[in-house]
């Protein structure tokens, strides 16, 4: 079995060139004594791939850097594959100088020459693997070009013929960039002077200090008017009205002559629990085409930079707000992706906003509610829902900053990516991975408990009862008063919210069940459009699902998974509060 070690800077296409050569055929763990990600996969049964985590150096600073300098002393690395941006060599090569230094054959896959070529960059791969002693491959990962040439070196074992020699061992960097100087200038030729690329146009309008921020916003705003008002809320309201008028009165018929416990339970139970939920997937679809558009454009990388200044006023650098940002998808990755940064308190401190972040588990119940009260206002309410989330968030920061977490904060250096068309099917790829997440969590935890929830609102310790005399209705009975100041203190509507522990879209699952019926109209019958609003605010807010905070107590220990549970229902039950009585007032 030949161990490649896949390796390179963050941004310069590692993740893509693992896929490609892994396919389906990948692993993922954490590496011993760290929480940093243990990406594993095969080419074939004969080669396996590590992708090690992106990294600029190997000073050992960082956990990343650990990591991928503790593998490749004691990981029986066979070769190391090298990824390199072609359009950016002379920092890029700064990392290949340091892996020669372990001395392992090496690789040097220049990803991204298309860019290098329309920048006029003329490189010659035999003058530069000469000078540096290494395999070079020139690729385009994106278009899958010059793959093939690089899996015939692995599986042939090319690589075990090309010599290997000791690193150069400089002592700072300044001789090591001479060194790299030196190289390039017999390898790379410009035919284009001084000439301005197309990403450099783009970042003197998206980055501009008066132009920035507000085409940001713009972009948002697009996004969320095509989730809620051009893609994704129509097409989950032809699929919600396909369910109540065909699909659930033809169940019905074909149960006509069942046990009616047996059919009470496939369609009051798990049809109109899972159904509720799973109608709402064009949102998330739709959401995440926006999101994952962001991300392959390279825009997403220009937001955090834009958002260094904003994160520095809570104690934060601009690389916080990635996970901050994953979380808008779902907090686990959120919470897990801040063991990136670079000390244990910017770690805890992003950890605990990450759920302040509006995760797509609660887009479901958004649309719901928004359909009933708010259809002509959908985008003005999902926006304001999230600018509450990002604001509570920063002024729970602050107090943070200046009490648990005070020390001196960290500088922030990110890459900024060339901007490039997103590739339609890596966008449907990463957009069908959000939805396929979706609908796993819909025919597991959301089928679960709509089970559950429909045995306890049918039972009680004496067999079949009505809904009012059931478990379930017990238990709601006996935790509504924490609700009642808020507009929502029904028993219904706390036990929704207790579920809503496992996943957020439970809180709607649990509402079908419960109400059963056009959910539309159950609604209306239950709440004011203010208790609506205050109820979604709660939904934003309250304490996190039991997913995130398992990643909690994996990252951090029991005594912070148990903080963040506390803190942030005391916060959601605080600001629901002023939300309900101050639109009350009106």
């Amino acid at each position: 079995m030949i161990t490649a070690a896949l390796l390179g800077n963050p941004n310069v296409g590692k993740t893509s060139l693992f896929n490609i050569l892994t396919g389906s055929n990948q692993y993922v763990g954490n590496w011993p004594g760290v929480t940093v990600d243990k990406k594993e996969g095969f080419l074939d049964s004969s080669i396996r791939i590590v992708d090690l985590p992106g990294i600029y150096a190997m000073d050992t600073y960082s956990n990343e850097e650990k990591v991928a300098k503790e593998f490749l002393l004691n990981g029986n690395a066979d070769v190391v594959i090298n990824i390199v941006d072609a359009s950016n060599l002379d920092r890029n090569l700064y990392l290949s100088t340091q892996l020669k230094e372990f001395n392992k054959p090496i690789i040097l896959v220049l990803n991204m020459v298309d860019v290098a070529e329309s920048k006029g960059m003329q490189i010659d791969y035999s003058r530069l693997s000469k000078e540096l002693n290494v395999m070079v491959v020139p690729i385009v990962a994106s278009k899958n070009r010059g793959i093939d040439e690089l899996k015939r070196i692995l599986q042939g074992g090319d690589f075990l013929s090309s010599s290997i020699e000791n690193g150069c061992h400089f002592q700072n960097e300044k001789e090591t960039y001479n060194y790299i100087s030196s190289i390039l200038s017999k390898c790379l030729k410009y035919t284009k002077k001084d000439s301005i690329s197309i990403s450099e146009k783009i970042d003197k309008i998206v980055l501009n200090k008066y132009l920035a921020y507000p085409m940001f916003l713009a972009i948002l705003f697009l996004i969320f008017k095509f989730t809620f008002s051009w893609v994704g809320q129509p097409l989950a309201d032809i699929f919600s009205d396909f369910m109540d008028s065909s699909f659930i009165p033809y169940l019905k018929e074909l149960l006509a002559n069942t046990a009616p416990w047996f059919s009470s339970l496939l369609v009051d139970g798990i049809v109109a629990g899972v159904g509720s939920v799973i109608v709402f997937l064009p949102v998330i679809l739709a959401l995440f085409l926006g999101i994952s558009i962001l991300e392959d454009s390279g825009y997403m990388a220009r937001a955090a930079l834009m958002m260094d200044k904003v994160m520095r006023r809570i104690g934060l650098s601009g690389k916080a707000f990635i996970p901050l940002i994953i979380s808008f998808g779902c907090s686990v990755p959120g919470i897990m992706s801040a063991r990136t940064l670079e000390s244990e308190r910017d770690r805890k401190l992003t950890a605990l906003l990450s759920p302040l972040m509006s995760c797509n588990a609660r887009l479901p119940v958004y649309a719901a509610f928004i359909s009933a009260f708010f259809p002509e206002h959908a985008v003005g309410v999902i926006i304001s829902l999230y600018s509450i989330g990002i604001l509570t968030a920063f002024i729970i920061g602050l107090l943070f900053k200046n009490t648990l977490f005070k020390k001196d904060e960290e500088p922030f250096i990110i890459e900024l990516p060339e901007y490039k068309l997103p590739e339609f099917k890596n966008l449907m790829i990463h957009t069908w991975d959000k939805g396929k997440g979706f609908l796993k969590k819909a025919g597991t935890i959301i089928f679960s408990v709509s089970v559950i929830v429909w045995f306890l609102s049918n039972f009680n310790f004496s067999g079949m009862t009505e809904m009012n005399n059931s478990i379930l209705a017990s238990i709601g009975k006996l935790i509504s008063p924490i609700f009642q100041p808020l507009g929502f203190g029904s028993w219904e509507n706390s036990v929704s919210l207790l579920t809503g522990l496992m996943a957020k879209e439970v809180v709607l699952g649990t509402m079908g069940v419960i109400y059963g019926g056009d959910l539309n109209v159950t609604l209306l019958n239950h709440f004011t459009p203010i208790s609506a609003y205050a109820f979604l605010v709660f939904v934003l807010l309250y304490t996190p699902c039991i997913s995130a905070v398992a990643a909690m107590k994996k990252e951090y220990g029991n005594n912070m998974a148990i903080f963040s549970v506390l803190y942030q229902f005391g916060l959601a039950w605080i600001v629901s509060f002023i939300v309900f009585r101050i639109g009350s007032l009106f």
